[in-house]
């Protein structure tokens, strides 16, 4: 989701000169788990905490969350396999496959393309609502003008955005034939031998039992509270309150899946998709996933920050792929791990929950975690991360949690 982050006036970000904070005492998050990895397997892991208060079941890193937008990069390995396949194209209009015209009012003449959404470049903005409810369409909302940047044509600006995802999604629905969440599970969740779905849509009954409820500062449920039962509407249910998901028609509304942040996955699973980029596409036994090419058009700078051509968040995103953030490249705001290397990955917030997936090719190292029930404004660190991040990213370079 969208980190906003008011940072006094001194630290905002001047093209990659900012000075430091003192750093803060790296302390644990009080519920919390986590993951080193090489390239074959987790090389260690810790969990503290809660997952159900209600159930008193503690926290795994086997137990699945809504893991916010890291679901961003799983999106984009689905693409990318179908860009091999011939079936999708980076740079082509998606208003080919939509069947209708995406443009930006202000820049009519300047087609919007899978890689300027991909990389935040496509001159949408998060000025209308993308969670849309079942029945709703896609091309009437994107009607507004709200939902565009008006200053700046497609290809010039960065800007996150989560409305990109929703139309990426109806993208690959057309192009396929296939409903999102059932399209991801074929080509990316099963391959990986990933328990991981969207909405709790596609996942099994044993991966329902073991859901991590998230919770407010207040201790209020705000997602998933499941009680080992499917939700009875895994989607935003339409305006009338139905929920009749088989007549939904493919490739109208991308959004009800929530492809920008729903997709359900742990932290051991997480480190499984960390393995593979470590492993330059490949499988465990070698076969190719995705080539190395692809995966270097995933990680490679799309975008990076130059002073005047992004909106960063106050330094938190200062270079990106496709579906990737590339860490430490405006130190040190956006040094997550305080040592100036170019880690990419990708974080996730929303509904209380911080996340990040962080892959260090160089050292064929990486890192999975998780913490929750942190609220909307947890304490802020030495970095544009916050000092519950910074903690769990820590056991990266050998710190160690304690068990509970």
């Amino acid at each position: 989701m969208n980190r906003m982050h008011a940072w006094t006036a001194v630290l905002l970000l001047l093209a990659g000169c900012a000075t430091s904070p003192p750093s803060p005492r790296l302390v644990p998050p009080e519920t919390g788990a986590w993951a080193t990895f090489d390239a074959q397997r987790i090389t260690a892991s810790g969990a503290r905490g809660l997952a159900d208060r209600a159930a008193g079941r503690r926290l795994t890193i086997e137990d699945p969350a809504r893991i916010a937008s890291i679901s961003k990069l799983i999106v984009a390995l689905g693409v990318m396999r179908l860009v091999e396949q011939g079936r999708l194209d980076l740079d082509s209009d998606v208003s080919d496959q939509l069947g209708w015209t995406l443009r930006n009012p202000a820049f009519p003449n300047r087609p919007i393309t899978l890689r300027l959404l991909l990389s935040h470049r496509s001159s949408l903005r998060d000025g209308i609502d993308y969670v849309l409810p079942l029945g709703a369409e896609l091309r009437t909302a994107l009607g507004a003008r709200e939902a565009f940047d008006l200053d700046h044509p497609p290809g010039s600006y960065f800007r996150y955005t989560n409305l990109n995802f929703p139309v990426i999604a109806s993208v690959m629905e057309k192009a396929t034939g296939e409903r999102f969440d059932r399209l991801i599970d074929r080509l990316v969740l099963r391959p990986l031998a990933l328990e991981a779905c969207f909405n709790w849509m596609t996942c099994s009954d044993s991966r329902l039992a073991s859901a991590v409820v998230l919770y407010a500062a207040d201790g209020k449920v705000v997602r998933d509270d499941l009680k080992g039962r499917r939700p009875d509407c895994p989607v935003a249910a339409a305006t009338d309150g139905s929920c009749d998901i088989a007549g939904y028609r493919l490739g109208s509304n991308g959004a009800i899946f929530s492809p920008q942040g729903g997709l359900r996955i742990s932290v051991a699973d997480l480190s499984r998709i960390g393995r593979l980029l470590l492993r330059k596409g490949r499988l465990p036994d070698g076969t190719a996933f995705l080539s190395e090419a692809s995966l270097a058009t995933l990680t490679s700078p799309a975008w990076r920050y130059d002073g005047s051509n992004g909106d960063t968040e106050n330094g938190f995103y200062c270079s990106y792929g496709l579906a990737v953030q590339i860490l430490a490249q405006c130190r040190p705001t956006d040094d997550l791990f305080g040592e100036g290397r170019p880690l990419f990955g990708h974080a996730g917030d929303a509904y209380g929950l911080r996340s990040g997936l962080w892959v260090d090719a160089e050292r064929g190292i990486g890192i999975a975690y998780l913490a929750t029930s942190l609220g909307e404004d947890p304490p802020r660190g030495r970095s544009a991360f916050r000092t519950a991040e910074e903690a769990l990213a820590a056991r990266l370079n050998g710190v160690s949690i304690r068990r509970h």
